[in-house]
């Protein structure tokens, strides 16, 4: 799985290499733009294109049918039901490269959330590091101990909290760049990297976690925790981003959706794909 994340995470680093200088929405609309292309290429090959251009021809029929014979009630609950089924049959025309679509575009989320969703700590700027340990893993009987390199400097002793089985630490960074700090459990070390003062369109990783499929496909962007480790994750919290439109604060998804959308039905009529 990890090499499966490393592919994906490289090929979305190259793609976003030429815009990490330029504004987070110039590699949203890129980004976007390749997701609508891919969605038309899916829709149009996994699709009955001829079905649905008959369907769809059906269904202007009927609802011209209605307009004419509005006086009839017989005829107009015999097109309100002719539109009926046409719809039904377009919505089974639709499930097959919707179903096909599921896959890639979950898969481009999820690498899209660490782009988009959070910022880097700034200099100065302090954060909480949370270390979970693993279900039956005694939380007071554990040794865990933090080596902070350069840049970043532990705040607080450590805070146990029983009900999570979790470790709580004040850090705080002083240095930009892409900083590791060590957790050292049970004679063991773990890292986990924090990103302090990065370009506005850099990955940014919140979480490492333990080997899980799941978990492994959710958080790709650093590699798994071993199986056998008594922690299950390391977290840092990071602030979370939105997109700024004219003074409006908008989510990350809401853009993205919005810009596949259109781009996808403004360019269906070039690649001649009927939706």
């Amino acid at each position: 799985m990890w090499i499966f994340n490393t592919i994906i995470g490289t090929i979305f680093k190259i793609l976003f290499l030429p815009f990490q200088n330029m504004s987070p929405w110039i590699g949203m609309i890129f980004v976007s733009l390749l997701t609508g292309l891919l969605m038309l290429f899916i829709y149009k090959y996994t699709s009955n294109q001829e079905g649905i251009r008959k369907i769809k021809n059906k269904i202007k029929a009927h609802l011209l049918e209605l307009r004419l014979y509005k006086d009839s009630l017989s005829i107009s609950f015999k097109a309100q039901g002719s539109i009926l089924r046409a719809n039904l049959k377009y919505i089974g025309y639709s499930s097959k490269p919707l179903l096909v679509m599921i896959i890639p575009v979950i898969l481009i989320l999820i690498q899209l959330n660490f782009w988009f969703a959070y910022d880097s700590l700034k200099p100065n700027q302090s954060t909480l590091l949370r270390v979970q340990l693993n279900d039956g893993v005694p939380l007071l009987d554990t040794q865990v101990e933090i080596k902070a390199g350069s840049g970043i400097v532990l705040e607080t002793p450590p805070l146990r909290i029983t009900d999570s089985n979790e470790i709580n630490w004040r850090i705080r960074a002083e240095e930009n760049g892409v900083h590791k700090i060590i957790i050292t459990a049970d004679g063991l070390d773990y890292t986990k990297s924090i990103s302090v003062g990065q370009k506005d369109l850099s990955r940014i990783s919140p979480l490492r976690t333990r080997k899980n499929f799941f978990r492994e496909i959710s958080y790709p962007t650093e590699s798994p925790l071993p199986k056998n480790a008594p922690i299950k994750t390391i977290e840092i919290s990071y602030p979370p981003r939105t997109m700024n439109f004219f003074g409006l604060n908008l989510h990350w998804l809401i853009a993205y959706f919005a810009l596949s959308i259109i781009i996808g039905f403004s360019l269906k009529g070039f690649f001649k794909v009927d939706i």
